[in-house]
Order: structure tokens, then sequence, then C-alpha cells
């Protein structure tokens, strides 16, 4: 691909050196206008030539207007949701996708559980549910992205239509039921990205990789995180089966991806696995925290934090219990929140409004916020929270952070708005700082 100079350069010898010839057969056009094109027909290809790669550079960037203007208006009149989603995640996997180019300005800089991000701005997991396309997802713009749920044996999900547009409401409904390619596929594409790497940055350590991938994962042995790119992080979420068992799905999910991630996040919180959200009960969670907890620990260092992914629709007394139970088990952070079950009585459409799933999109904000804020005023300051509901622009990140949310992560809105989300809200995000840090607002809403 050609870069802005090379276009330039190209553009200007253009129209000098093909000037005088366009000027001579111009006046015969009105008579003779085949004649005028079949005797610039080398400028012609020239210029359309010029066209065609200027089109393709300019989509090489998440700001150009062809994929909010053009694209995501396409997909969204003639495709189906679930379409849609599959031909993002496949485009990103080929590395087709557009690159967020412009550098992370310094005020958008946090550090959580040691790591330096390079902005705030996340992909929530549930958009690249089976690891294709990690590279090309963060290359939008995000600092962190996870994929996943991820389950110990492969399964199916819900039956199809699972996934419905609320346009009115720039929402989405969704029952996918942790469609999983399972551990063991999951696995060997993580795998074979880092062998990849590692081929190519440091191929003195292909050998050892091979016979002991798990020992040679450590981000100061690969030089950068498990990510694979810098400043930026991966996290594998983690699910359960349909019929699974409640505590060693979990605790299996951390023992194969735990040397493999950045963050490890325990979901008991999605809306469409039968009797998951159970586990967020006092006891239970206790009792899958520790297991969890205890089987991290038993990794090779360094380990990795991990955070649970909790629902929003939970009381004051669930809020306090799940903070008494983060603080007992030493778990590194907090999630808030899944898709709603709810349906507000704010939402615009009517079309497949009652269909059975979890909620997401700007709907799902102030239910998100009000548990954020309750759960903060429960949780110790030391255990981060990351915010995570109807977040679509700048304004609610704001949102977030002054609540207490270290960082925030979208879902829906990169349904919406297409590449240019990631860019958009951090571009948002400092306005909204007028000059200061992201890190000075974090919990400052008063």
């Amino acid at each position: 691909m050609l870069s802005r100079n090379a276009y330039r350069l190209l553009s200007r010898n253009v129209f000098k050196h093909g000037g005088k010839s366009f000027q001579s057969n111009l006046h015969s056009a009105s008579s003779k206008p085949n004649s005028f094109f079949r005797g610039n027909w080398k400028l012609w290809s020239l210029l359309g030539s010029f066209s065609a790669g200027w089109m393709i550079y300019d989509m090489s960037d998440v700001r150009s207007f062809i994929h909010g203007r053009i694209e995501m208006p396409l997909f969204h009149a003639f495709t189906t949701p679930e379409f849609s989603h599959s031909v993002a995640v496949l485009a990103a996997s080929w590395g087709i996708t557009p690159r967020d180019f412009t550098l992370d300005d310094q005020a958008l800089a946090v550090e959580v559980w040691g790591k330096k991000f390079s902005n705030p701005v996340g992909l929530a997991a549930g958009f690249d549910k089976q690891a294709d396309a990690i590279s090309g997802l963060l290359n939008f713009g995000f600092s962190y992205l996870e994929v996943g749920s991820v389950t110990p044996l492969p399964q199916p999900g819900n039956p199809k239509p699972r996934y419905f547009r609320l346009d009115p409401d720039l929402a989405v409904v969704n029952r996918y039921g942790f469609n999983s390619q399972g551990h063991e596929a999951i696995l060997e594409k993580v795998q074979k990205r880092i062998r990849k790497y590692i081929a190519k940055n440091k191929p003195g350590l292909l050998k050892d990789f091979d016979a002991n991938p798990a020992a040679y994962t450590d981000p100061s042995v690969l030089g950068v995180p498990r990510s694979l790119l810098p400043n930026k992080y991966l996290g594998i979420n983690l699910g359960k089966n349909k019929n699974g068992n409640e505590i060693e799905d979990y605790v299996t999910g951390v023992r194969n991806f735990g040397n493999y991630a950045d963050v490890l996040v325990i979901n008991v919180s999605s809306p469409n696995t039968p009797g998951l959200r159970s586990l967020q009960r006092k006891s239970a969670l206790t009792e899958l925290l520790s297991a969890t907890i205890a089987e991290r620990n038993k990794l090779n260092a360094p380990n990795p934090p991990l955070v649970v992914k909790i629902a929003p629709d939970l009381s004051e007394t669930e809020l306090a219990d799940i903070a008494a139970v983060l603080k007992k088990c030493k778990v590194d952070g907090v999630i808030v929140g899944n898709t709603t079950i709810q349906r507000p009585d704010t939402l615009k459409s009517t079309k497949h409004v009652q269909e059975t799933g979890g909620l997401s999109g700007p709907p799902l904000k102030p239910i998100t916020l009000n548990t954020l804020r309750t759960l903060r005023k429960h949780l110790s300051s030391d255990i981060p929270i990351i915010g995570c509901g109807g977040i679509s622009n700048g304004k609610d990140a704001i949102e977030y952070a002054r609540a207490g949310a270290s960082m925030v992560q979208v879902y829906t809105a990169l349904g919406y708005d297409g590449p240019v989300v990631a860019h958009k809200i951090k571009q948002e995000i400092l306005a909204e700082l007028n000059g200061k840090r992201w890190v000075d607002i974090v919990g400052k809403e008063n």
C-alpha cells in the first residue's frame, strides 16, 4: 500500500506531465469526444489507478467515511445481525479491516494490575468468540480485547435466529448461549498466533516453544504482552458448558488458558446459559472464586489477574455480598456488567423487544451505571472496576470513570458505528477531559 507521500508525488507528476496533452485535446473534445478519450487513455488509466489507490488507502483508516456512511448502513439494511457479525470477524481475521493510525494521547494512559494501557477503551467479550481476530480488532484502536466466552467442550449455542437489532434504540438483544468451538480449538489458535510471532521475532526460542508452549509466554520473554502488541492486552473470558460442572469448567479454563492471557475473566453473568447467574450467590461465588484463584496461583509466573464479570440486575444486598467475596478471595477486579434481562420503559423499539435474551446498548447504561456506583460503594478502592454497558461515546465513558471505573468496554456500539468507534470515543474523551488526564477523574464523581 502506498504512503500519502507516494500518492502526492504521483498526482503531481500526473498533472505536470499529462497537463499539456490534456489541454491540447480539450479544444477538440466537443467535435471529437471519442478521440479525446482515446488520445488520453494512458492519462485516464493513470488517473483511474490513482483514484482507486487513494480509495484503498483511505479505507485502510478507521476514520474513512466509507466504513461508517456506506458499509454499516448497507449491512444493516440487507443482512441479518449475526451475518454482519460473522463477516466483521472474518474480515478482521484476514487482516483486511482498517486501523487506527492515530497515536494515543498520553492523557488517555492508565495503569491497572501493573499493566500500562495506552487508553482506557476495550472491546468486551462476545464479539470475537472464537479468538479469530485478535490483532485485527485491537488495531481498531482498543487497548484491551476479551475473546470468548470459551467453554471446555464445543457447543453450538442456542438455535438461530438469536441476535436482533433494536435500531431506534441503537441496541441489540442476543441469546447466543456461549456458542464456542471449545478449549482445544481455541487454544490451538492462540498458540499458533504466538508461534508465528516467535518465529518472526525470536526464532531462537522456536524449538523450545514447540516443546513446551506455556513456558515461553512470559511477556518479559516475548518482549510484548500476550496480546503481542505493545501496551495492548488480551483477556480470555471463560464460561461453562450448558450441562457442565459449575466449578471444574472454570478451573479447567484457568489451567488451559492462564499462560496465554494477560487477563482471565470468570463469566458468571450471561442470561443465556440456564442457571449461570446463580453462581453470583455468595456461597456459590466464594467456592468458585476460591477454586479458580488457587488454580491461577499454580500457573507459570507472571500470573494473569483474575477478574469476575457480574450482571447489572443485582440488588444492593447482592452487590454487598459480592464485594465481600471479592475481597475475601483476593480477586483482582470486576467487570460491571453483562447484558440485562430487563426491558426499560425508555425503549422506543417495538420489534424484537420481547425476544428472550440479554439487552445491550444505550438503554442498558443507566442500569449498569447504578450497579457500578452501588458496588463501588461497597468495594475497596484497591479492586479495580471495568465499566461495560451502553457506552457509545466519550461522555458515556467519562460518566463511568467518574463513577469509579478504571477502564471501560464497548460491544454494541461497534455494531452500529463500525471500526471508527474506539477512535471516536477516545477523541471525545479527550475533549471532555479538557486538559486533564483520564486517571485524574476516576472515582471523582462529586
